[in-house]
């Protein structure tokens, strides 16, 4: 499953979706109202362009879908990106749309939860409900980008946290350079 919320970085939610649609993987997209218009705002794609690379794709307030009951099998949720209100809401329990009754029903059936969480700075509130989640066995994974791969794009950035993300699902892929696989040497500015 994948959920994007209104968080700015909806491309993290979009290039996992590509990613895992080249894997042949069954997605079902959950998409926040919110999130619906950060797609229009930061990409050039349309709200159904993203609909289309899901299996299957629902309303956040569609409570009556699929992975709203722990009968239904899934491999793994990431939330890309998560928002501080989506945060908050899983955190307390508060199942008021599909995405955190999705998210607390993953955590319930101790299946992979994975928030790619967006804000900086962080509050004492957002950091104490990472730490409460992860407590609870939720992987928190701000899209940090690393760069000992030598990004020379943002869709390096982005695809090199979908890497890490396809990992902690152990979800085999090629997506890129390990840390210690050879590279040949790229000059640097200073270089």
């Amino acid at each position: 499953m994948v959920a994007l919320t209104g968080a700015s970085g909806a491309i993290y939610g979009i290039t996992l979706l590509e990613q895992l649609k080249l894997l042949g993987i069954e997605t079902h997209l959950i998409l926040s109202p919110w999130a619906a218009r950060t797609v229009t705002l930061e990409t050039s794609l349309t709200v159904q362009e993203v609909k289309e690379m899901a299996s299957y794709a629902y309303e956040a307030d569609d409570l009556a879908a699929p992975m709203a009951s722990g009968s239904f099998p899934h491999q793994g949720m990431v939330i890309a990106p998560c928002s501080m209100k989506t945060l908050a809401s899983i955190a307390c329990g508060l199942s008021d749309n599909l995405i955190a009754r999705a998210a607390d029903v993953t955590i319930k059936e101790r299946r992979p939860l994975i928030l790619l969480v967006r804000e900086s700075p962080l509050s004492a509130i957002h950091l104490e409900n990472m730490l409460k989640l992860a407590r609870l066995g939720v992987t928190i994974m701000p899209p940090v980008p690393s760069f000992y791969h030598h990004p020379r794009t943002v869709e390096d950035l982005v695809l090199q946290t979908t890497a890490r993300v396809l990992d902690h699902l152990g979800i085999a892929h090629c997506l890129g350079r390990r840390w210690g696989e050879q590279l040949e040497h790229v000059p640097l500015a200073e270089d």
